[in-house]
């Protein structure tokens, strides 16, 4: 595939591992429809790769990933998101069998935060930042924010953070369980580069029945909360405070919500 969009690399030193960086700096690296389809496609190629044991996914030091690409969104409504069937993307990363690392730095929101825990394992710089806040656009977490977060912060801190949009600091989120471990920001991507090479020396079956249990840990319900969340998502696009919500967003203004 011809990567607009990403950087797939191998890095020197690190046996086993397989990095993707997520390479829109002029949008603090928004997840638009052609990144995860070019993220996707990367992951399934590494997967068919037996000497990859592990794959790290980064952004730069100021963001992982700031959210879902707006303007693909703005003027959508609720039969065009379901036409668009974005979701089948995330889907098919959920099928990766290779462990995911996230190197997570700066910014992870929205669709950031969620492609975060859609990981394996997230490694954090001490100025990562989480959150969905897709509140103040009129809309809410799409792509398993409101199922994976309270699993993994409980539902508490994940309520404040979906209602108010509100963020979580680098090591909060490590005292919630988000992350698994926080260093300075000039050591993250060579923490998880480290972790990742660990985690690909172990047995290759041993590894991918060792993930697929652990995830089967929360995930047994999972699906039927990712399907209502998705039919709550789409709806929201029949709404007069999407419309509002992400053209203030675009307009850089705020929104005047009319609840309707």
């Amino acid at each position: 595939m011809d990567y607009q969009c990403i950087r797939v690399y191998r890095p020197a030193d690190y046996r086993g591992v397989g990095a993707i960086q997520i390479a829109r700096p002029e949008v603090r690296n928004a997840l638009s429809l052609r990144t995860m389809e070019e993220l996707v496609a990367a992951c399934e190629t590494y997967e068919q790769d037996a000497t990859i044991g592990c794959i790290v996914i980064h952004g730069n030091e100021g963001a992982f990933a700031a959210g879902a690409d707006i303007r693909e969104m703005d003027e959508a409504t609720t039969v065009t998101m379901l036409a668009r069937d974005q979701f089948a993307r995330w889907e098919r990363l959920r099928q990766i069998k290779t462990p995911l690392v996230a190197a997570v730095s700066g910014f992870a929101l929205g669709g950031g935060c969620e492609l975060a825990m859609l990981c394996d394992v997230i490694v954090a710089s001490d100025t990562a930042q989480f959150g969905q806040p897709e509140i103040n656009i009129g809309v809410m977490p799409g792509a398993g924010g409101t199922q994976r977060l309270p699993r993994a912060v409980g539902k508490s801190v994940a309520m404040e953070l979906v209602l108010t949009g509100s963020m979580l600091s680098a090591h909060r989120a490590y005292e919630r369980g988000l992350v698994s471990r926080v260093v300075p920001v000039e050591y993250y991507l060579f923490e998880a580069f480290a972790l990742a090479e660990e985690i690909a020396a172990k047995a290759p079956i041993a590894r991918r029945l060792a993930k697929e249990s652990v995830n089967k840990a929360y995930s047994l319900f999972l699906e039927t909360g990712l399907e209502f969340e998705r039919k709550n998502f789409y709806m929201l696009f029949s709404t007069e405070d999407q419309k509002e919500g992400m053209s203030a967003f675009l307009e850089k203004r705020m929104p005047n919500w009319k609840g309707r």
